[in-house]
């Protein structure tokens, strides 16, 4: 059963497709064009083997990856989260923007308290404005190893897509794979300064692939017939790692990006960076030929420090009645590991879709304007302690030299209801010290660490942000994710941005729209978007190990003057600290 089919107004649905369960699902009530559909997530623990090693992990319904959700635009889910294992955790439903329910965004110690051990929390949102491929995601410390998911939103029942109907949708998840605790990496990593172990593999589909040791049988295989068009779903679910992507043999047509149109551009290799989604058609050859196709991916890193430079590999193999058990498997190649020049090539080729149907609103005037340093830092040993950091310090990230602290209390509880003493409005709006950003780095590479600072945005501004990228202990590029919003790529470069010349080469026309986008390594992005969502929202870095750092940052967008401008109160059954 081809799943573009499955969304019909039947009670209870269970649907397989490929190596993904849906949830079970019920269907409620139609609403405003929509429909309530109901999920449950119950989190376990499950053994699960990879490379030849067991080990217990935490779970979404004992799933791995996580099960698929699936909706149509204009939908209301309804996600009842139960926690049964001995750590919190939060859910984000990655791009999803949440409009005027930020009680359901998930970040934790952001929108809502962590659900602690025993307890349950109910996500309620509608979908609106959005269809296309996004994930969900685990928000607390490093359970995003293992806890996420497809998020497919189809479009309105009887509205087609802006390309070709493809014969099969499949989606393709990237991950990583650690032997050890991930919770026992990342903590040993703050607690000594050093950076944290890598992954032991990525994963295509929760499965590393032939080309790692003891890992042959766990082999993600895409079978597909010959003369079809096939939509491949890929989303970059990985902790801490850009990727290179490619199939051997066959070009792919990316057609959209963060659930969002693009003009359609053909492509041999992607880069996919964490926490982005992109979809793209598969022509498959006809006649069947008489060989099997790996599709690889592996890192893209330009920055200081250990980095898992391994491949994940899975196999393209057509359905053909010689079956041919010899077949030749071929290899496709990938670029270099810091072939930045690759990345921006393919960052540059996304242009909105921009049509009548599927129009843009990118700003042409600006209110408030934003300069923001993105990198990493230092944070000094404390006393009677050896910390294994550069030169004896311990690592730290920051914006415009700011490391983010989380507070105790969710910070939109603490700003709707008023509570003083959790954070202060004075996250600075350009570095307080300048220097030459891409150059030689300053000797002082400590950062400022402690109270929760915010920037507060008035209810519909204009917002353009400048992201840089800097010099200290080495450029490499950031996946800087915005949450409540998607937002216009209207420029990017390498150096330090140019204020006076670099502005008048934005693209206002057809810029991409996404909610996730790579601040180049030693260069700068420029984004803007329309402070339209009342609501606390977090933008960071999506490597989860500079997010623990302390690279990100949190927005107050306040209530504009209608009712339907504001943000509601919370739900009663809303997670307590």
């Amino acid at each position: 059963m081809r799943f573009p089919g499955f969304l019909s107004s039947a009670v209870t649905v269970i649907l397989f497709v490929g190596c993904f369960m849906a949830v079970p699902e019920v269907v409620t009530a139609k609403h405003g064009g929509g429909v309530t559909r109901h999920y449950k997530f119950s989190i376990r623990m499950k053994n699960i083997t990879r490379l030849c090693r067991s080990k217990s992990i935490v779970t979404v319904n004992g799933k791995f990856p996580g099960p698929r959700v699936v909706a149509r635009e204009g939908d209301c889910l309804v996600v009842k989260v139960v926690n049964h294992v001995p750590n919190n955790i939060s859910i984000h439903w990655h791009g999803i923007k949440q409009l005027r329910s930020g009680w359901a965004d998930g970040p934790a110690y952001i929108t809502q308290c962590p659900i602690q051990t025993g307890q349950s929390y109910v996500y309620n949102f509608t979908i609106t404005g959005q269809r296309g491929t996004l994930f969900w995601h685990a928000h607390f410390s490093w359970m995003r190893a293992t806890v996420y998911g497809p998020l497919i939103i189809l479009p309105r029942r009887n509205e087609s897509y802006p390309f070709i109907k493809p014969y099969k949708e499949v989606p393709i998840l990237f991950g990583e794979w650690f032997n050890a605790d991930t919770e026992a990496v990342i903590n040993q990593s703050l607690q000594t300064g050093a950076g944290p172990n890598v992954s032991d593999a990525y994963t295509l589909n929760g499965l590393p692939g032939p080309l790692y040791n003891c890992s042959g049988k766990d082999t993600y295989k895409l079978k597909v017939k010959p003369g079809k068009t096939y939509l491949l779903r890929l989303i970059n679910a990985a902790l801490n790692d850009e990727l290179f992507f490619s199939i051997a043999n066959h070009s792919v047509t990316v057609v959209e990006a963060d659930a969002t149109y693009v003009k359609p551009f053909v492509t041999d290799t992607l880069v996919i960076a964490p926490g982005q989604t992109t979809n793209v058609l598969l022509k498959t050859k006809s006649p069947a030929p008489d060989a099997a196709f790996y599709m690889l991916a592996r890192p893209y890193f330009t920055g200081m420090g250990t980095i898992d430079n391994t491949t994940v590999a899975g196999i393209l193999k057509y359905e053909n009645p010689k079956n041919l058990e010899n077949a030749p498997l071929f290899k496709p190649s990938l670029p270099a590991i810091n072939a930045t020049n690759v990345v921006a090539n393919f960052s540059n080729m996304f242009k909105s879709l921009a049509t009548n149907k599927f129009p843009i609103n990118v700003p042409q005037k600006v209110d408030k304007r934003f300069f923001f340093t993105v990198g990493l830092g230092t944070n000094p040993c404390p006393k009677n302690q050896t910390c294994q950091g550069p030169n004896g310090t311990k690592f730290a990230a920051s914006m415009n030299n700011i490391s983010f602290a989380l507070p105790t209390t969710a910070l939109l509880q603490s700003y709707f209801f008023s509570k003083n003493g959790v954070f202060t409005a004075d996250f600075p709006d350009s570095p307080l010290h300048p220097f030459n950003y891409t150059g030689t780095p300053p000797n002082n590479t400590h950062v400022i660490n402690g109270t929760t600072k915010v920037e507060v945005l008035p209810f519909n501004a204009s917002v353009e942000v400048i992201m840089q990228d800097t010099s200290i202990l080495g450029a490499e590029s950031h996946p800087l994710h915005l949450h409540g919003y998607n937002f216009y790529v209207v420029g990017q470069g390498f150096g330090n941005f140019d204020p006076k010349n670099d502005p008048s080469k934005f693209n206002l026309v057809d810029p991409v729209e996404r909610n996730t986008i790579g601040v180049p390594s030693g260069g700068w992005v420029a984004i803007r978007f329309q402070a339209d969502n009342p609501g606390v929202w977090l933008m960071h870095c999506h490597f989860d190990v500079h997010l623990s750092w302390g690279l990100r940052m949190a927005w107050i967008v306040l209530d504009g003057k209608l009712p339907n401008q504001k943000l509601p109160p919370p739900p009663s059954d809303l997670p307590k600290c």
